[in-house]
């Protein structure tokens, strides 16, 4: 998709911010396509571990990158964004297959551990203390190895600011919903200013956001500039801090005109684990409609410290709605992976890591089974 000249209209008020708007710091894009194609792995791999997913529908399984084998894990089912990786890389959240149970192990199956016995979804607030998830919606903090819980108000909230009180809400607003970043504290209390800052309309497919491990940012996309000529609405990401001061992060539109970032999904902005990369599909719009109108989606990484974002066109794909594939990082924040398809190479879904650097693609493994709408991959981490 090459730049062109179009009129057009920005359209921050569509976001309807309560509090300033920072202009935009990415001033363009950097294209890394290198003639190779799409590699395939040697004898090592750098960086190794393990990586999660699913080469079948009954069990997870083990994708060992040192020794390039792959094996199933007894007592588990296939999991998606249900299986939470720990901050350390070297634990994984899951629901055991025989007592139903949350609990924790090595990513290559070892040293299981119970963890929640009743529990929607289990992840880790602090590297010691977890977040934990009722079926009635309710949260409540708890260390590991600890009975004593500590209850958030979490009504209408759909993600806590790792290590912090912080949430992202979702609320209805007569016929339309928005989102408000809010003070998990002071939210209830009469005359405390400063626990609410209104983040603008929930629209699907332009709603994704995401948290950074560090808890310093909440990262989220949200409707940029109308573009005249296909008579689309583009997206961008944003980005704001607990103390109230939005930033447009990516000016997507100045090179693509109006394109759509990721899917359906409004929790999937990848951070990197060490909260400097934040990685995404951009995806071209050829019209109105954000789920119809659609073109190519192709990978990109935006530095967050420099604001260089960064396009690969090593590998790009039409699969990506409702969502587009999902995207894991590797514990050393230098290569990321996804489930891609290839056409006609008879492989079904392969197993893909980018080097983020140099945007080569390699192929680790091939056959992943697609689970929960998507052949994605759970998580990249180390092995004990």
């Amino acid at each position: 998709m090459q730049p062109v000249q179009r009129s057009w209209l920005y359209l921050v008020s569509t976001l309807m911010l309560t509090i300033t708007l920072a202009p935009a710091a990415a001033a363009g894009i950097v294209s890394l396509c290198p003639a190779a194609g799409i590699q395939q792995r040697g004898a090592s791999f750098t960086p190794g571990g393990i990586i999660l997913t699913a080469f079948d529908g009954a069990s997870i399984w083990v994708y060992n990158i040192d020794g390039n084998r792959r094996y199933p894990l007894p007592d588990t089912n296939p999991c998606g964004t249900n299986c939470r990786l720990s901050p350390d890389a070297r634990w994984i959240s899951y629901v055991d297959a025989i007592s139903n149970t949350y609990s924790k192990m090595r990513l290559d199956g070892t040293q299981r551990t119970r963890l929640i016995d009743y529990a929607a979804d289990v992840l880790w607030w602090t590297a010691d203390t977890l977040l934990v998830w009722t079926p009635a919606k309710e949260a409540y903090l708890q260390r590991e190895g600890d009975s004593n819980r500590e209850y958030l108000d979490v009504q209408g909230v759909v993600e806590v600011q790792p290590g912090g009180r912080w949430g992202l809400m979702v609320e209805q607003a007569g016929d339309d919903f928005r989102r408000a970043l809010v003070n998990l504290e002071t939210r209830d209390m009469q005359g405390v200013a400063g626990g609410y800052i209104d983040l603008g309309l929930d629209t699907p497919y332009y709603d994704a956001a995401s948290w950074s491990p560090n808890g310093q940012w909440l990262a989220f996309s949200a409707p940029g500039v109308f573009d005249t000529v296909t008579n689309a609405q583009g997206s961008e990401i944003f980005a704001v801090q607990p103390d109230g001061v939005i930033e447009q992060w990516t000016d997507l539109f100045s090179t693509y005109g109006a394109t759509r970032i990721n899917g359906r999904t409004n929790t999937d902005l990848s951070w990197s684990p060490d909260s400097r990369y934040i990685a995404f599909w951009s995806i071209e719009l050829t019209g109105p409609s954000p789920e119809g109108d659609t073109g190519l989606a192709t990978l990109h990484v935006l530095d967050t410290s420099s604001r260089e974002l960064r396009s690969y066109c090593g590998y790009t794909t039409t699969n990506h709605t409702p969502n587009p594939p999902r995207i894991i990082w590797s514990p050393d924040s230098t290569h990321v992976a996804f489930g891609g398809d290839v056409p006609r190479d008879e492989k079904s879904y392969l197993l893909l890591a980018l080097d983020i650097n140099s945007g080569l693609f390699t192929e680790l493994s091939n056959g992943i089974y697609p689970t929960f709408g998507g052949a994605d991959p759970v998580a990249w981490g180390y092995a004990p």
